[in-house]
């Protein structure tokens, strides 16, 4: 009997010295709009450490309140949160829910539209104001898209007074957590099908990169990006923080996102150098980490900018 005790015990730890222990995958919360991105991001992440990423993607503001929720459920949640705005991480910073936000990239509002519609920037304004051109934004407050759209609509004013309040009674909020949204068939791409098969929308403020994606997929190619003139300009700093109890492995995540390596695949979708703004209420030590690494980044940009010349 000892005998096949003392045998079985050798198996046991052979067994234990062959199989390797699978690493605990890390948990990224991030917006709708970094989908495709941080999910590429997480491939080369896993590639090179062997760390799983388990990733869940949606609405910023809906996010952070999903975040909320586990945190007073079970006093914890994701191990990194990547938001499409700076406000809603922060928010979280300031309920001690997690480590200071660093804005790690950003984006543009552009208006994504049918080419033969004849929209230009100079136009947009006129055509955006007509009655039977239809306006589709995300949902505010429930996704920072929406937001900036709302931003958008407030800088009219500048130009013709009382144009902000037509806008946003006009507008359709066809994505981003409005429950009264049609629902997009699984696997369409949101612009493509308000856009072009729908046709429930003729300009949709969305962000550059949206625009790009949508561009190419087959049934985009119709599509157009239009930049907003300079008096309707509206950038989107978007912002990362590693959430309170998050595993050591969610930090090295974080580090990742902020790396060159992560910057490169970012770009590659259309996304852009962080700034250098950051809330002023933020402690010290992450206003000193987002501007030493925006620093780094923006460096390391002009390098290869040059070095391609």
């Amino acid at each position: 009997m000892k005998k096949h005790f003392f045998a079985f015990s050798l198996i046991a730890c052979a067994v234990g010295v062959i199989i390797p222990t699978q690493a605990l995958a890390v948990k990224l919360y991030g917006a709708g709009s970094l989908r495709d991105s941080l999910t590429e991001v997480a491939e080369s992440f896993n590639d090179k450490y062997g760390i799983p990423v388990e990733t869940r993607f949606g609405p910023s503001g809906l996010t952070r309140e999903f975040i909320e929720q586990e945190f007073s459920e079970t006093g914890k949640s994701a191990d990194v949160f990547a938001s499409a705005d700076i406000e809603n991480p922060q928010k979280l910073f300031e309920e001690g829910l997690s480590e200071p936000v660093v804005n790690f990239t950003s984006n543009r509002m552009t208006a994504v539209v049918r080419s033969e519609l004849g929209i230009t920037s100079d136009n947009l304004l006129d055509f955006l104001l007509k009655p039977d051109i239809k306006v589709g934004t995300s949902t505010p407050i429930a996704d920072p898209s929406g937001d900036y759209a709302w931003q958008i609509f407030d800088k009219t004013n500048q130009v013709k007074p009382g144009s902000s309040q037509i806008l946003k009674n006009k507008a359709l909020q066809l994505v981003g957590g409005n429950p009264n949204a049609p629902i997009v068939p699984n696997g369409k791409n949101n612009l493509i099908y308000f856009l072009e098969e729908t046709k429930q929308a003729d300009i949709f403020l969305s962000y550059y990169t949206s625009g790009k994606t949508a561009q190419a997929i087959e049934g985009g190619e119709n599509l157009q990006i239009v930049e907003l003139p300079d008096y309707l300009a509206t950038k989107a700093n978007y912002g990362l923080a590693t959430l309170k109890n998050a595993e050591p492995d969610g930090e090295k995540l974080a580090e990742y996102i902020l790396s060159p390596e992560g910057q490169e695949i970012l770009a590659k979708y259309g996304f852009t150098a962080p700034s250098t703004s950051v809330p002023e209420h933020q402690g010290a030590g992450g206003i000193l980490l987002a501007i030493g690494v925006v620093f780094i980044l923006n460096k390391k940009q002009l390098i290869k900018l040059d070095y391609h010349k």
